[in-house]
Parts: C-alpha cells; sequence; structure tokens
C-alpha cells in the first residue's frame, strides 16, 4: 500500500472504533503537577501489589531532574509518519520481513527483543524500544527508550538507571545501570495505561501487555501503523521468534493480560483498516 493512502488514521472512525478511540488521551508522562487524577493514580498503585504510601508527585519530580521533560505531543497531522510495531511472537520466523519493517520512519520494538541472527525476518532498525526495568536491555544510540511503568519502584528505577544505580533490585534484580539515551527516554503516563485498560482491552487481564501498549502508542503517535509478530505462530505455539522452545509460551497463561482479547482487538483494527496487519 502507498503510505500516504493510508494517512487516515485520525479520520472518520467507525462507531466500533471512535467509541473506543479518545485522541484527547496522551501517552506520555509530563511532570506536570496534577497530571494524574486520583482514579488513575488509585487503579496504578495496586497493578503490582498494594501501595505503600508513596508519594508519586515527588517521585516523578525527581526522575524529571534526571530525565527531559517531552516537548511536544507526538501526533503531528502536517507529517504522514508509518510505523511498524514489531511483537515477539515466533510467526516472525522464516516471515522475511525484514526489509519491509525497516522501511517505515519508526520502527517499534519491545522487551528483551533479539535482532542479531534474525535481521531478514525481523529488521535492523530501532526507534522506540518498550521495556520496564525487569525486561530492560541496553539500546543502541539514537533509540528512544520506552518506558512502561506499572508501579512507582519502575519510575525511580528508571531515574536510578541513568544516575547513581541505587536500585538494583524491584521483585528481582534488575539492571544496575542502563546503556541508552538519558535525552530520549520516554516515559508512558498511568492514564494512558488505564485508558488502554478501560476503553480498549477493557478490563479483560489485569493491565494490557507491553506489545498492545505499544500498538496503542503506534495509534496515537503515527498516521499509519503496520503489525507484526502478534499472536501464535503457524502451530498454535506462543513463543518468541527467538527461542527454540516452542512451549515457553508462558505469555498466554499468566492471565495477567489477556492475549485472545488482545489478539481479537488486533484483528479488529485491522479488519477497521485502522492497521496494517501482518501474520
Amino acid at each position: 500500500d502507498a503510505p500516504a493512502a493510508c494517512c487516515t488514521a485520525a479520520a472518520n472512525g467507525s462507531v466500533w472504533f471512535n467509541a473506543r478511540y479518545d485522541m484527547a488521551v496522551g501517552p506520555l508522562l509530563k511532570g506536570t503537577a496534577h497530571e494524574l487524577s486520583s482514579d488513575v493514580v488509585q487503579w496504578w498503585l495496586t497493578l503490582q501489589g498494594p501501595p505503600n504510601g508513596v508519594h508519586l508527585q515527588a517521585i516523578i519530580q525527581q526522575l524529571f531532574t534526571v530525565l527531559r521533560v517531552p516537548t511536544s505531543g507526538l501526533w503531528d497531522p502536517s507529517h504522514c509518519r508509518t510505523c511498524a510495531v514489531v511483537g515477539n511472537s515466533g510467526r516472525l520466523k522464516g516471515s522475511g520481513h525484514g526489509l519491509q519493517i525497516d522501511g517505515h520512519d519508526w520502527v517499534l520494538r519491545m522487551n528483551r527483543a533479539k535482532i542479531a541472527g534474525f535481521e531478514l525476518d525481523v529488521g535492523m532498525r530501532t526507534t522506540h524500544h518498550f521495556m520496564y526495568p525487569e525486561s530492560a536491555v541496553n539500546l543502541g544510540p539514537g533509540v528512544h527508550l520506552v518506558l512502561v511503568p506499572f508501579k512507582p519502584l519502575d519510575l525511580q528505577w528508571v531515574a536510578s538507571a541513568f544516575s547513581t544505580g541505587e536500585l538494583t533490585h524491584t521483585y528481582v534484580r534488575v539492571k544496575q545501570f542502563i546503556k541508552a539515551d538519558r535525552n530520549k527516554v520516554l516515559i508512558l503516563s498511568p492514564a494512558f495505561l488505564k485508558y488502554i485498560h478501560d476503553n480498549w482491552t477493557q478490563h479483560h487481564g489485569r493491565y494490557p501487555s507491553t506489545g498492545f501498549t505499544a500498538l496503542l502508542f503506534a495509534l496515537h503517535a503515527c498516521q499509519q501503523v503496520s503489525v507484526f509478530g502478534f499472536g501464535a505462530d503457524s502451530e498454535g505455539n506462543w513463543h518468541h521468534y527467538w527461542e527454540k522452545n516452542r512451549w515457553s509460551g508462558a505469555f498466554r497463561r499468566t492471565r495477567v493480560h489477556d492475549a485472545d482479547v488482545e489478539f481479537n482487538l488486533i484483528e479488529r483494527l485491522a479488519a477497521e483498516g485502522r492497521i496494517l496487519f501482518y501474520k
């Protein structure tokens, strides 16, 4: 498809799409006072265990002494930005999608995505890498680290990992320091996660997966979204494309995320012409 022909992501959606998509919800945490409503904070603080009297505003302020505050919104209507959201599904293996993926303006990857040895199938470029402390990897120069925070400690970790390195544990051992461009770090807003949970996955699962969150980020930042590497492989296995073990698809079984509901939403978005879904 010629990208220009698909640059309609914000225009005239269907009733189904318009009931869910809210352009007013910004994906990024900005560090302004009162940007998170009390119901967002209440929901977010319970995602990974009971809240323990944290001073969230102080944590966010501290975070933005280490990191840059995002200067502008992501949506630029004057530009037809094309984005590839690259999941980690085993169905990418042998797909030969690499060149096509690399042809997008932005290439979004997540968690422990591997490129070396898989370039023909997954491409070589990355512009945005979505992660949380327990899935963190070092990034090459010029790549945006996009933090998906599930708890206050995640915000403290990213500040620490770019400064003092004082934080080494969350519920497991995590990277003490991270190699990445600190000027390009983006923090997703808990309000954006709650919006996905309320409007899209509609309370199936405890909270949305990193992959589905990255896809929604793309829908809010890009005019054309192509989606690769989501869902089971041809034999119905949920594993990662770099894993030998086909039965390591713990993702499907945890019920933290509802993989089936998310997959159905991706298929519906494709049917509605909102995304191009490569299977």
